[in-house]
């Protein structure tokens, strides 16, 4: 299920990747328990900020977290 936000569409993997992130969980650890490398989830962390118009991963989890999406 994919959820809409502001006209910003992520998907639960997406607002998973960053939930995990919030409670201070490595790239690397996100990737295994998501079964993708720790490259993978840095793509695609990049690809959340680029779509939601921020910068860092920390202002991904923040913008994500403002909207009670995780």
């Amino acid at each position: 299920m994919d959820v809409l936000t502001e006209g910003v569409e992520l998907s639960q993997d997406d607002l998973d990747l960053l939930a995990q992130l919030a409670k201070g969980v490595t790239v690397d650890r996100v990737g295994r328990a998501m079964d993708i490398s720790g490259r993978t989830v840095r793509r695609r962390l990049r690809v959340i900020c680029d779509r939601i118009g921020v910068a860092t991963a920390i202002e991904a989890v923040a913008w994500a977290a403002r909207r009670r999406l995780i």
